[in-house]
């Protein structure tokens, strides 16, 4: 597929919507609309059985929702991933690690999206103050058993994409692990 040409269609801090003229393998023309994000991590903060969840309100479903600390913001798109990640924990539940291990990438929806996450596993933690950003003043964070958060994910109330993905990475290193 080629791009002939490109054009942001909206632009704020957070994202870009751009539309693209396409040329297709077969020659035949087509567009396609991408939402450009800057790369965020998510971090699995692990203490024991004891997984650390935020649970805040996400505007565009229009509900709260438990998932893991991630996040990413423009001012930090340059950020290398475990930095960004250390930032995250920290702001988001006040939490600092002392070991931390990266589990894998997560494209978040390649369909329509430009943007890729960095998971990390945090150990080692110690408890301090959250640091909130002004657009995260109602987070509230807490901690669950492995067995409470799959209950969480059973009963529909862990429906975050990322942190399903993020879980999956964690099994899949659990796994070969030993």
């Amino acid at each position: 597929m080629e791009t002939v040409d490109s054009r942001d269609v909206y632009t704020n801090a957070w994202m870009t919507v751009r539309e693209d003229d396409i040329v297709r393998p077969d020659g035949s023309a087509g567009i396609y609309g991408v939402v450009d994000k800057p790369d965020y991590a998510l971090v699995i903060a692990m203490d024991g059985d004891r997984l650390r969840l935020v649970n805040q309100y996400r505007y565009p479903l229009g509900l709260r929702r438990w998932e893991f600390p991630q996040g990413t913001a423009p001012d930090r798109a340059e950020l290398p991933p475990l930095e960004l990640a250390a930032r995250e924990l920290r702001e988001e539940t006040g939490l600092t690690a002392e070991h931390w291990v990266e589990l894998g990438l997560i494209d978040v929806a390649a369909g329509m999206s430009s943007q890729r996450g960095r998971v990390f596993l945090a150990s080692g933690l110690t408890e301090g103050a959250a640091e909130l950003e002004h657009e995260e003043q109602d987070l509230i964070s807490a901690w669950f058993s492995r067995g409470e958060f799959e209950e969480l994910i059973a009963k529909g109330e862990v429906t975050d994409a990322q942190s399903l993905a993020a879980y999956a990475l964690l099994l899949l290193h659990e796994r070969s692990s030993g």
